[in-house]
């Protein structure tokens, strides 16, 4: 059984939502708690591996549950490509190539599985355990680039939004006006919205002076919390609506 969300607009909006909180979060335990990078990835890296062995467990989608692991592979993923890009001194642009090709031997090895890469179509362990194998590594390849985007690039953080959100219209216009795939052009636009969400995230909580918002990582993460938890009550609300007219469709098949 599939048990994963469909791709609707809400979606998106969850998953932007997701990724931004995850970027605020992440710097909230290891800059503003003062934590550290390497202490902070492995606290978080645990609290996925436990939200995705419960996820695999789970017999049916569960929003509250997909979204938890979804979160933990952001905050994790923001922590880790930090660690990577500057404890470990490899920088945003090598951070980055390491974690694409990383991520391009996650899709082929998928694809060499014989598991559909088509999301719609993931039935099995082994297909959902690709699944978020692909999806953490896309949000700290997110991290790195819209760290690159916003410090190295010139472009700043508002520049690296605008930049990332304009390419994410690209991959809409071609999903509906081209022939490309429609499951490439879903994992690509999957992992533009992770740095979209990364520097929308720096955006709100970096200082005046450097041209950002200054909501800071506490205030900023409240209100992504906020929403996002709004969000999945709306999507348990009407997955457990939809559940219980199937059930009064099917008893009354039966009477």
């Amino acid at each position: 059984m599939n048990k994963l969300p469909q791709i609707t607009l809400a979606f998106w909006v969850m998953k932007i939502c997701a990724t931004t909180l995850g970027e605020t979060a992440g710097d909230l335990l290891s800059m503003t708690l003062n934590v550290g990078y390497a202490v902070s990835s492995m606290l978080l890296i645990s609290v996925f591996v436990l939200t995705l062995l419960t996820q695999l467990s789970s017999k049916t989608y569960n929003p509250v549950l997909y979204w938890l692991v979804i979160l933990s592979t952001s905050t994790a993923g923001t922590t880790l490509s930090d660690f990577m890009d500057r404890t470990l001194g490899l920088g945003y642009a090598t951070g980055s190539l390491i974690l694409v090709s990383t991520l391009v031997a996650i899709f082929a090895l998928w694809k060499w599985s014989g598991e559909s890469l088509n999301v719609s179509q993931v039935q099995s362990r082994r297909g959902e355990m690709f699944y978020w194998m692909a999806i953490l590594f896309s949000n700290t390849l997110g991290t790195a680039l819209g760290d690159y985007l916003a410090d190295d690039s010139g472009l700043g953080f508002a520049g690296g939004a605008l930049f990332i959100g304009a390419t994410i219209g690209v991959v809409v216009l071609a999903r509906y006006f081209s022939k490309i795939s429609p499951v490439v052009l879903f994992w690509v636009a999957f992992v533009l919205t992770r740095p979209f969400g990364a520097t929308l995230g720096d955006f709100l909580t970096k200082p005046l002076d450097k041209g950002r918002l200054d909501f800071g990582t506490i205030g900023s993460s409240l209100v992504l919390a906020g929403i996002l938890v709004v969000m999945i009550g709306g999507a348990t609300y009407l997955k457990n609506k939809q559940a219980g007219q199937s059930a009064s469709l099917s008893g009354s098949s039966i009477g």
